[in-house]
């Protein structure tokens, strides 16, 4: 090769490299974006769940709105009290504690409990289930007991116990919500841990029909309702519901009155006891 045309070449390739290394940091300093430094201190702070429960992609993410102002600095229910008062003080706002929650399945039909229509052998998901041919269970309310609740756990809080009917760890249970989304039934709640009496069941049938679908079945009998205040307990087309906001934290209810035993407390069993007189 000529001599002289390899050194234009040369000369040319390293002047082409010089103009485009110059544009390039020209570029970087015009177009770049200072990231504000509370959004890695925000998202350190967060517990790194990434369980998507507080409506955003992921703990950076939420981090990112926290610190522009446009999330609620209680959207995270994985976030501990000392969490979220550290990010307050990144923030310089008020810390925002709210009473943590768990997870409550709110059906006892169960292999032993629930009659059963047919055998199902298709997909073994509760959705899919649900969708072609409503599981086996007569009950169209209750809980189908395929595990998708289980599956989207995030924590392993959740399982399948030998009645065929899922179980919350509540010391793993960070009420992410995700539980909830995943059951087609909508027989997962999500409840502050103070709530402690419970109506577990969600069906609506005629009190005939539920009591033959189920022997743990809300039957519209309405003892519980005539046992306390006006309102504290309603009756909601056939189904008995509480009133949290005036009953179910620090209630009292004679609970062994309920004749399908689907009134039920949870912890504190003695506070509970109390007898009330029924109307």
């Amino acid at each position: 090769m000529d001599l002289t045309a390899l050194l234009v070449s040369m000369v040319s390739m390293g002047g082409l490299g010089a103009l485009f290394s110059a544009g390039l940091s020209l570029a970087n300093k015009r177009l770049q974006v200072v990231e504000d430094p509370r959004i890695r201190e925000v998202t350190e702070a967060l517990p790194g769940a990434n369980c998507g429960a507080c409506g955003y992609a992921g703990c950076a993410h939420y981090a990112e709105k926290l610190v522009s102002g446009e999330a609620e600095l209680t959207a995270c229910n994985v976030a501990s009290s000392d969490a979220i008062e550290e990010i307050a003080g990144l923030l310089g706002i008020e810390p925002t504690i709210t009473e943590p929650k768990v997870a409550r399945i709110m059906c006892q039909g169960g292999l032993a409990e629930a009659t059963r229509k047919a055998e199902y052998i298709g997909i073994q998901s509760c959705l899919a289930a649900d969708l072609m041919v409503g599981g086996e269970k007569q009950c169209s309310y209750g809980c189908l007991g395929y595990g998708d609740c289980i599956d989207s756990c995030p924590f392993d809080a959740l399982y399948l116990n030998d009645n065929g009917l899922p179980v919350v760890v509540e010391d793993r249970c960070t009420g992410c919500g995700k539980c909830v989304d995943a059951c087609p039934r909508g027989v997962i709640e999500l409840h502050p841990k103070s709530h402690r009496l419970f109506i577990l069941c969600k069906n609506h049938d005629a009190p005939k029909e539920a009591r033959r679908m189920c022997t743990k079945a809300c039957i519209g009998c309405q003892i519980c309702v005539r046992a306390v205040s006006d309102g504290q307990i309603i009756m909601d087309d056939n189904l008995a519901v509480i009133d949290y906001n005036l009953y179910g934290q620090e209630a009292t209810l004679p609970t062994d009155r309920c004749p399908t035993d689907c009134l039920v407390v949870f912890e504190n069993q003695a506070v509970m006891n109390e007898e009330v007189s029924p109307q």
